[in-house]
């Protein structure tokens, strides 16, 4: 049985916090440094007989205090983002053992592929494409109109099958021989790893392909 994840809501706001956290902590560190050359440059070359007047100096150490407390701030923040993304990382290693449908590129071996196929409503054919790491086509064939579920048993148009390797899927939605619209194909593959990465949660597939865990559509058991 499929079932829609709920637990992917978690990860993408954690993803995204963490990015922002990251680009304004970089931010502010940056400001900092530029801030103390400039106030460096400025005591070294000032004018002996005209010295900066001391409220002045006073105001610039106030900045200066202030500029370090943000950075100090802004990577406080980033880690306890990071910990959060942990806590993440913990509910996603229950989808260990199970199958995730993803649209990212997935192992293909000696088995076959469970491909969810959710074509155009209006098509009446579809053609369904396999694409290499490289994302290159390897191979295409008709599958007449439908959704749902198809077995992808990797063959090439003369029955041979293809190298084991990372493929993802794209389908054509064909109406009177034209393509109307064109859409990634999730493919089902088994979970064996949760990692945690700068940018969030991400899972590792039997074979050795990631996907974010935002990117997984659905769960069911292996």
């Amino acid at each position: 049985m499929v079932s829609a994840v709920t637990q992917t809501t978690g990860s993408t706001a954690t993803a995204t916090a963490s990015s922002t956290a990251a680009t304004t902590a970089n931010t502010a560190s940056t400001e900092f440094d530029t801030f103390l050359k400039m106030l460096t440059a400025q005591l070294k070359n000032q004018d002996p007989l005209n010295p900066m007047e001391g409220t002045d100096f006073a105001v610039q150490l106030a900045t200066f205090s202030g500029v370090e407390q943000q950075a100090q701030t802004n990577k406080l923040l980033q880690q306890m983002i990071l910990q959060q993304g942990g806590a993440g990382l913990g509910q996603t290693a229950a989808w260990i053992g199970k199958e995730a449908r993803t649209t990212a590129p997935v192992w293909f071996g000696q088995q076959a592929l469970t491909l969810d196929i959710a074509p155009d409503m209006r098509a009446d054919d579809v053609a369904l494409i396999a694409l290499d790491a490289r994302g290159n086509e390897v191979t295409r064939e008709l599958i007449g109109p439908g959704a749902g579920p198809v077995e992808w048993f990797g063959r090439d148009a003369m029955g041979n099958k293809l190298a084991d390797g990372q493929y993802s899927f794209v389908i054509e939605s064909l109406r009177a021989g034209e393509v109307i619209a064109e859409t990634k194909v999730g493919a089902y593959a088994s979970i064996v790893e949760a990692e945690l990465g700068e940018d969030g949660v991400h899972l590792v597939f039997e074979g050795g392909a990631t996907a974010p865990a935002s990117e997984i559509l659905a769960l069911r058991d292996d």
